[in-house]
């Protein structure tokens, strides 16, 4: 049980990290929490979803899972935080998925691990190690796509639908690519470096335009960033 809990610390953390990225108008507290234990929720959704429904082990991790476990996340942002009047600049779209995508991410990396110790004892440690730093952040990292599209959608009357569908077919490619190259061991560690390495400059620059575009930026706070900006509409 305690590898459980030992399993949900990097995820707290990278929730803590997610939070403190959303500067200009952080969304209140309790609302971060209730995704999170959301994302819990989902989990036990998507597991029993595998129950009912048996896939071959390789299909089911390379494509049933990312589909269906990225439905989920999206369904829980979508039902409980589309409509409330928090959600209401660009970044709070990346903030909610990351946080129901990381408590989806605590839960199996205390799984992960119970199933480690059980099988592996002598590689309990890299295992954590190695989740703590690529496995769990990658959860939050695929939903960050399409709670960004989210967002747009929402807050940009311009915007079309198919955006959010964009956002949700990114993260599930991102996503399936993962789980291969985690399979496969193609190039060994680095392939997985890679790939988290383009989805964080991926993610990056998605929350530069976020802030940029947020009501809540003064120019105090963005300086030319967003002197650029408006000077680009006029």
């Amino acid at each position: 049980m305690h590898y459980i809990l030992i399993g949900f610390a990097p995820g707290l953390y990278w929730l803590w990290y997610f939070y403190k990225r959303d500067k200009l108008e952080p969304e209140p507290r309790k609302l971060v929490i209730a995704a999170y234990f959301l994302g819990i929720l989902a989990t036990f959704i998507v597991i029993a979803f595998h129950m009912l429904i048996k896939f071959d082990q390789l299909i089911s991790t390379i494509i049933v899972a990312p589909i269906i476990e990225e439905l989920c996340k999206f369904l829980m942002v979508w039902l409980y935080f589309y409509r409330n009047k928090n959600f209401n600049e660009p970044m709070d779209g990346i903030v909610y998925a990351a946080a129901v995508a990381l408590g989806f991410a605590s839960l199996e990396n205390g799984m992960y691990l119970v199933r480690a110790y059980a099988q592996t004892p002598f590689l309990l440690s890299d295992t954590l190690l190695i989740r703590a730093f690529l496995s769990v952040p990658a959860h939050a990292l695929f939903s960050s796509f399409w709670g960004y599209a989210l967002a747009r959608y929402k807050l940009d009357k311009n915007k079309k639908i198919t955006v959010v569908f964009l956002g949700l077919l990114l993260a599930m490619i991102m996503h399936s690519l993962f789980n291969f190259l985690c399979i496969f061991q193609i190039f060994s560690s680095f392939g997985l470096l890679v790939l988290v390495a383009v989805m964080w400059g991926i993610l990056n620059k998605k929350i530069s335009k976020a802030e940029t575009d947020s009501p809540y930026a003064p120019l105090s706070f963005l300086g030319w960033k967003k002197k650029r900006r408006i000077k680009d509409k006029n």
